[in-house]
């Protein structure tokens, strides 16, 4: 279902509605672009040692270091990094109406030095609005926020929540604590205050201040970082449904972005199972932690998992809701990218418009179009 090999230059565009990819990864050519937008103390800092962002896994990733082959740029520079080309390549064959920026610095939000995260996030955030969100309509951007330090990502929500251009809060799927977790309760007041949501994004999994990947350490190679990926965003789901935080904000919306997709099902089944007989050490959950799934959480569609056969592609595919809830995500530039053409078997018109544009459209307060009735 992966799409490697360089987009044709003429593309069948999909009748409908167009687009909505929730997770497009855009950087910057060199990270002196984010000078203008850095206290002097911070860059010079970089000048001189580097951006030292902390220690990761170390482990390799796929593709040409993790990209697609064809997705860097002709004129040089990373891959993601050269708007006028992502536009080609991208938004123009597949009719991407509009695109939700996440970024390749996820590192910047988990940095031990927290002043300086919140610095690296701050600047990040403002070169996103002016060099991509005021060059190109059809973008949207993500907050990036130093979630080690709480205060600080609620000054940056209240920066920048209102700008008409972000549309969630963003952080990594690593942390030190699962995130329905009491200390982040003033991120979602923020979130809520400014109409935005609040989406994980896969990343920072045992890096620096970050709990290991696994409950049994660490990993040696990127395919097992790759596997245990679920694993945390179990971890937050269940969190956030125990710790009863869509009880105290039963508008909040979040999303898992990257993690897969077929374990949803199975893993809440498992969730009503053990909240029927434990349910009374958390009464404040009023409903089955599946029905959460429907009010409060959606999730990202790649990587979506190959299944058999197309019977059990249908049965998982309706058990986790994904015609209400599922976010169609191309992870462009990455070597995994999904293209919209080749990533799911045919579905009707109603859930193929769901997936592809209106959850979306939903999720991150985006218009929603009247049908062309002519296409159906």
């Amino acid at each position: 279902m992966s799409l490697i090999e360089a987009t044709p230059k003429k593309t069948k565009q999909r009748k409908g509605i167009g687009v909505i990819d929730s997770d497009i990864h855009h950087t910057f050519q060199d990270i002196k672009q984010l000078f203008p937008y850095l206290p002097r103390k911070y860059r010079e800092r970089i000048e001189l040692w580097g951006p030292s962002l902390g220690g990761g896994p170390g482990t390799l990733n796929g593709g040409s270091i993790g990209k697609r082959a064809d997705s860097f740029p002709p004129n040089g520079g990373p891959a993601g990094s050269d708007l006028d080309f992502m536009v080609e390549q991208l938004l123009n064959p597949f009719d991407i109406r509009y695109g939700i920026l996440t970024g390749e610095f996820i590192a910047a939000t988990n940095t031990a030095d927290t002043y300086y995260s919140a610095a690296l996030c701050s600047a990040f955030n403002d070169y996103t609005i002016e060099h991509w969100l005021e060059k190109e309509p059809r973008f949207r951007g993500s907050i990036y926020l130093p979630i080690h330090d709480v205060a600080a990502s609620v000054r940056e929500i209240e920066r920048l929540g209102s700008h008409p251009g972000m549309v969630q809060a963003y952080v990594p799927s690593g942390s030190p604590h699962p995130y329905g977790n009491k200390m982040y309760h003033p991120i979602y007041e923020a979130c809520l205050k400014h109409g935005i949501n609040f989406t994980m994004h896969v990343g920072a999994i045992g890096d620096g201040m970050n709990a290991p990947a696994t409950n049994v350490g660490y990993p040696s190679y990127y395919i097992e970082y790759r596997a245990a990926r679920t694993q945390a965003y179990m971890a937050h789901m269940a969190s956030f449904v125990f710790e009863g935080v869509f009880e105290i904000f039963p508008e909040l919306q979040v999303a898992f972005i990257e993690g897969g997709v077929f374990w949803v099902a199975p893993y809440l089944w498992r969730l009503d199972q053990d909240w029927k007989a434990l349910r009374e050490q958390t009464p404040w959950v009023k409903k089955k932690p599946s029905e959460y799934l429907l009010t409060n959480m959606y999730i990202g569609s790649q990587p979506i998992e190959e299944t058999p056969n197309r019977q059990t592609f249908d049965t998982l595919f309706e058990a986790m809701h994904a015609k209400e809830r599922l976010l169609f995500c191309s992870d462009y530039p990455h070597w995994d990218f999904d293209s919209p053409k080749l990533v799911f078997p045919k579905m009707d018109k109603e859930t193929t418009d769901n997936v592809f544009y209106n959850n979306a459209a939903r999720y991150y307060g985006l218009p929603i179009p009247m049908p062309d009735r002519t296409e159906e």
